[in-house]
């Protein structure tokens, strides 16, 4: 089986499950146990400014207040997924993802944005979206995601908005001029 973490899940455009119609899915895990990820192109109507003050850890200093916070998908979804550039070495819960990115879930990270400290470059996700063994697989073949390797500028050098698009054009396609209908039987 081929590993399709640090890969891009998107969102076929007949995706008709609400919590990931239109979805870039940054991949985080991926083994025969199954899958996890997060969602990083659908910013929430929340800033860290409000995360900092219901955590109460501060952050009236921070240059992060106006970062907005990101819905990970629909599992955890009163838990943190800080995905960042960096090494998990630096923070007390993580894991390395690919080389200079990492995925956190320890308060520290937090507490470093709320000071103005921690990694230059960071989405915050609330929740996260999982896969039982073999459950993507049979998406994959169902038609309902293209797949395709997770180049870091498009996870913190493009708007929000332009991740999904930008994602697809490193397949050289035009999501919305994709069928419903798959080239296999």
């Amino acid at each position: 089986m081929q590993s399709l973490k640090h890969h891009f899940l998107l969102a076929m455009p007949h995706q008709e499950d609400p919590n990931f119609s239109g979805s870039l899915i940054y991949l985080c895990d991926h083994d025969e146990n199954g899958s996890m990820g997060v969602i990083v192109n659908h910013p929430l109507d929340v800033t860290l400014d409000a995360l900092f003050d219901q955590l109460e850890l501060g952050g009236e200093e921070s240059p992060h207040r106006e970062t907005p916070v990101y819905f990970g998908g629909p599992m955890h979804k009163d838990r943190g997924f800080i995905l960042h550039r960096g090494d998990s070495d630096d923070w007390d819960s993580s894991i390395q993802v690919e080389d200079g990115i990492a995925l956190t879930t320890s308060m520290d990270i937090l507490q470093a944005l709320a000071v103005g400290r921690g990694p230059e470059h960071f989405l915050v996700c609330l929740g996260c979206a999982g896969w039982d063994a073999g459950q993507m697989e049979e998406e994959l073949k169902d038609n309902a995601w293209l797949t395709v390797e997770g180049p870091s500028n498009i996870l913190f050098n493009v708007p929000p908005a332009e991740r999904l698009s930008a994602a697809a054009g490193v397949l050289g396609i035009d999501l919305n001029l994709m069928t419903r209908d798959a080239g296999h039987a």
